[in-house]
């Protein structure tokens, strides 16, 4: 006979065990968070601060200038309508503002990590609350996450825009399909290599509505400020050097890469161009693929991959889709059977550590002396998110979901009901 009160004691030992696991994890990570602490002091951010009050007391808003000492001076780079977006700080003190950006980029990564993790906690069986409470502290202690926070960037409003749409929107059907994308377009450009991946996967429709949203509120803005509108689109958006020096460790990007190889030299326009079609084409060729087997988690984190590559200028904060690929690495690592298994999940342990310490900051922290930046060693480890990112674009799995099991348009509810 069976023993129930054995049974129940088994479980309950079992959800105590978990429960000192996940408080032992969010210790750990809050312990090292608050030693890290916050290096830059919302630098980013107070630099869209005093843009926005220098806009609103009747200057041009792209002749803003503040100076860095290690980049001489930066400015706002923008479009218009993320300046309009941001308006509303002029009635704002500064420390409301950063309490208000903190938080809501806390809550970004929240929703969106709970988004991620909920069919992967269906899938295999696992309590929705404890993968959350191990998972999301982890998450917070990539150099991605942590800097967004740190400098007080606006990278997770777009990365909610961008999955609500392409996850949620996007599946259902929804009329409105497509708006996401193109407000993230419209806010900073590059998440428009998604209304391509729209394109290659055929859903013409949410390309049109993402396509014409952007233009949509880009016209708002040229309406609301059509002076700065026509000095960002006609002179601002080709000067990269006023988002920082190309060749910085903190730029992984196809671009950053050329431009360390070729110091002091200018590389060659031609050179990256000819790199990035390949990379990016070939990204989103993948992408298709993955959508087709009907992966959407795939698909668009590797069409953000390709996107953070072939982006002029992609500094580590911008690379939060390092934070969906571990997440697949996670799902197919759990799943017996699968061939080579071990491998990522292997793979997605070196992605975490090396993100987590910040292996391309070795050089800048002192940790490896800088004579060393110009060795093969030296190139790999300036160069490593690279490396990491074309590596996923070519070996990230694919999978393929049998019919009924959690899908990435019942995410919501099967994290609910795993909690």
């Amino acid at each position: 006979m069976s023993n129930p009160t054995g049974t129940l004691r088994s479980g309950s030992s079992l959800t105590r065990k978990r429960i000192l696991v996940a408080i032992s994890v969010v210790l750990a990570v809050t312990a090292a968070q608050y030693l890290y602490g916050n290096r830059h002091d919302f630098f980013d951010l107070k630099i869209y601060y005093s843009a926005i009050h220098w806009w609103a007391h009747g200057h041009r808003l792209y002749t803003y200038t503040q100076p860095d000492r290690v980049q001489a001076s930066l400015g706002f780079t923008y479009p218009p309508f993320a300046a309009v977006l941001m308006y509303p700080m002029i009635w704002l003190p500064l420390k409301l503002v950063i309490v208000l950006v903190w938080l809501g980029s806390g809550v970004c990564v929240v929703v969106t990590s709970a988004w991620l993790l909920g069919p992967i906690a269906a899938r295999h069986g696992w309590p929705g609350w404890y993968l959350f409470f191990i998972v999301v502290p982890l998450i917070t202690t990539l150099e991605p996450i942590r800097e967004n926070t740190a400098f007080g960037q606006i990278n997770m409003f777009l990365a909610i825009l961008i999955l609500w749409d392409l996850l949620f929107a996007l599946p259902r059907g929804a009329p409105f399909s497509g708006v996401g994308v193109g407000l993230a377009t419209a806010i900073k450009l590059t998440p428009g290599i998604f209304i391509l991946y729209l394109l290659v996967t055929r859903r013409f429709r949410a390309a049109g509505v993402a396509t014409g949203t952007a233009l949509g509120t880009t016209l708002l803005a040229a309406i609301l400020a059509p002076r700065d509108s026509w000095q960002y689109w006609e002179q601002t958006l080709w000067k990269t050097q006023r988002i920082g020096h190309l060749y910085l460790n903190q730029n992984q990007s196809i671009m950053g890469m050329i431009s360390r190889i070729a110091r002091p030299d200018q590389p060659g326009s031609l050179l990256w161009l000819l790199v990035v079609l390949v990379i990016g084409g070939y990204g989103l060729w993948r992408a298709g693929r993955a959508a087709s087997a009907g992966d959407q988690l795939t698909a668009l984190t590797l069409t953000g991959l390709a996107g953070s590559l072939v982006s002029p200028v992609s500094w580590q904060h911008h690379l939060y889709w390092f934070v969906p690929a571990l997440i697949v690495l996670l799902d197919v690592a759990a799943t017996p059977g699968v061939a080579r298994r071990r491998w990522y999940a292997w793979a997605g342990g070196v992605i975490w550590f090396t993100v987590t310490f910040s292996v391309i900051e070795l050089f800048d922290w002192h940790v490896i002396p800088m004579r060393f930046l110009d060795t093969p060693e030296g190139f790999v480890l300036s160069n490593w998110y690279v490396l990491l990112m074309v590596g996923l674009l070519v070996a990230l799995p694919i999978r393929l979901l049998r019919p009924g099991e959690p899908s990435a348009t019942r995410l919501a509810t099967t994290f609910r009901t795993n909690l």
